[in-house]
């Protein structure tokens, strides 16, 4: 069966824009040699595929041998970056810096040594000026390096103002890199298992992120100190469900931004982040006004320079922006309506399909099932939760799980009775497993197995029974989990009113604002 997807060199031509291509093939004729020729035949085969087939394309370029084939392919891949180097952009500061480094290099190997040093400090002033503190130690020691062997008489006290520099430099980025590690630590607990699942978890969790906070947090001054102390906060806020703390450093993350404007342009990924936190956080309060007021910045920000001209930023918008687009529906109670945005997603993550990860494809999967049955299609709710269900279970096994149960709530709604009897059992067991089975599933486990023996008149009295429970479960902490990924009361509420269940949600929305 063809690779589809993992090979390397295929992403990476497949990533080219037309510019690129042509400033490639440009490139390639700059400098050609016999080999090259390969390398342009190679592109060219490669630039035609849908998917990558490696004995098709030997097939059909015979002038290749497949011995030769894995050179040609990592020359052609060399080509390719060296030509993409030179379109570099020159908002990029990485680039830049590095760029700016080299010429420092130049002139050192040249014997121009207070030349070299002279470019060494404009550097230091422009990564100073854009808070790039892992930049700093690398001039700093190419610095420490010509004074320890010229004698320059470059500056009076360069040494002692070097070795407290040096100092400074390396002490901020030791907190910078406690404190990263600690976001980073958090954020992967939360991509494995999703929120804290009992209260054994969030003590746990709680030990784990007071153990690995930095002292001294009064001394956090710079700006990735306190990017990554405020995302840190946000992932720990986020998997115990606080949603008030998580939208004070979910603001506090996006507002470190405001107050620097110019690290948007640097950091453009962690600000976009920044963005779907706010928002989700305003989904998870239901601030409905300043959730608007959000994403309409987010929209208009999508439509910028930053973002249009650069594919990752591209690509990270997409799903961020319509992650709370569909949100808004939830919150609107205007499921139907939000189908609306459905092909263009679906369109999307076929064109996206190599860059994007799996963790955010069945949380679209997820939401896209979520329109389907609350606009009452549990038909096509079921095809979206089955491609989570047959997905692997390696990471967010809360959404297996609610998947799973939203499965069967939706072939409850379609009264496939038969069914149900197996999937009760097969469901169960499975959250039980994953250790979700909190006092909101039980009942409505319970609930379940208890309807099958009933008459449609005597189906609501139950229905109206477990809702009068599950709402007493409202304000509990241990059952916020469960209503935070389905929301269960209103679908009860719909069956006792025996109206659609985004009808309820609509009402509720509606009241609300009155």
């Amino acid at each position: 069966m063809p690779n589809r997807s993992s090979d390397s060199l295929f992403q990476l031509v497949k990533s080219l824009k037309k510019s690129e291509k042509r400033n490639f093939k440009l490139y390639v004729k700059r400098n050609s040699s016999v080999e090259d020729l390969k390398t342009t035949q190679l592109f060219d085969a490669m630039d035609g595929m849908a998917v990558y087939d490696e004995a098709l394309l030997l097939k059909k370029n015979k002038r290749i041998s497949k011995q030769q084939l894995s050179n040609i392919k990592a020359g052609l891949y060399r080509q390719i970056l060296s030509s993409l180097r030179l379109m570099r952009n020159d908002n990029n500061i990485d680039m830049q810096l590095h760029e700016q480094l080299d010429f420092a290099r130049i002139l050192y190997n040249k014997g121009l040594y207070l030349q070299s040093l002279k470019t060494l400090d404009r550097i230091k002033e422009m990564a100073y000026d854009n808070n790039q503190v892992s930049f700093l130690l690398q001039v700093l020691f190419f610095e420490k390096k010509i004074e320890a062997l010229h004698i320059t008489r470059s500056m009076q006290d360069r040494a002692d103002r070097l070795a407290q520099e040096v100092v400074v430099s390396s002490n901020r980025l030791k907190q910078i890199g406690l404190l990263s590690n600690l976001s980073l630590s958090l954020y992967s607990w939360y991509i494995k298992n999703g929120h804290a699942r009992n209260k054994a978890e969030e003590e746990t969790l709680r030990v784990f992120f007071e153990q690995n906070l930095p002292k001294e947090l009064d001394s956090n001054t710079g700006f990735y100190e306190k990017l990554y102390l405020y995302q840190s906060y946000c992932w720990y806020a986020f998997i115990r469900q606080d949603f008030l703390l998580y939208y004070r450093y979910a603001q506090k993350w996006v507002d470190l931004f405001d107050k620097e404007k110019f690290m948007i342009e640097i950091e453009t990924a962690h600000y976009i982040k920044g963005l779907h936190n706010l928002l989700g956080a305003h989904f998870d309060l239901q601030n409905y006004n300043k959730f608007l007021e959000s994403l309409k910045a987010f929209e208009l920000f999508s439509e910028s320079e930053t973002v249009l001209q650069n594919d990752n930023n591209l690509i990270q918008t997409f799903i961020y922006l319509n992650i709370s687009r569909i949100n808004k529906h939830f919150i609107e109670g205007t499921f139907t309506e939000g189908l609306e945005l459905v092909p263009g997603i679906m369109e999307k993550l076929g064109e996206y399909q190599l860059y994007i990860d799996r963790h955010r494809v069945l949380v679209f999967y997820y939401k896209i099932a979520s329109l389907y049955f609350g606009s009452g299609d549990y038909d096509t709710a079921i095809d979206y939760l089955n491609k989570i269900i047959n997905w692997k279970v390696d990471l967010r096994t809360d959404l297996q799980c609610y998947s799973r149960l939203l499965h069967l709530i939706a072939h409850y709604e379609l009264g496939n009775y038969q069914l149900l009897e197996y999937l009760i059992k097969s469901v169960y067991r499975f959250m039980s497993k994953m250790e979700n089975l909190g006092v909101v599933e039980e009942e409505i486990f319970v609930f379940l197995r208890r309807s099958f023996h009933l008459t449609p008149k005597q189906l609501k009295p139950e229905f109206e029974l477990l809702l009068e429970k599950l709402k007493r479960l409202e304000k509990n902490p241990s059952a916020t989990r469960a209503f935070a990924y389905l929301d269960i009361i209103s679908w009860l509420e719909s069956k006792v009113k025996g109206v659609p269940v985004q009808d309820v949600i609509r009402e509720k929305f509606l009241a609300k604002q009155g």
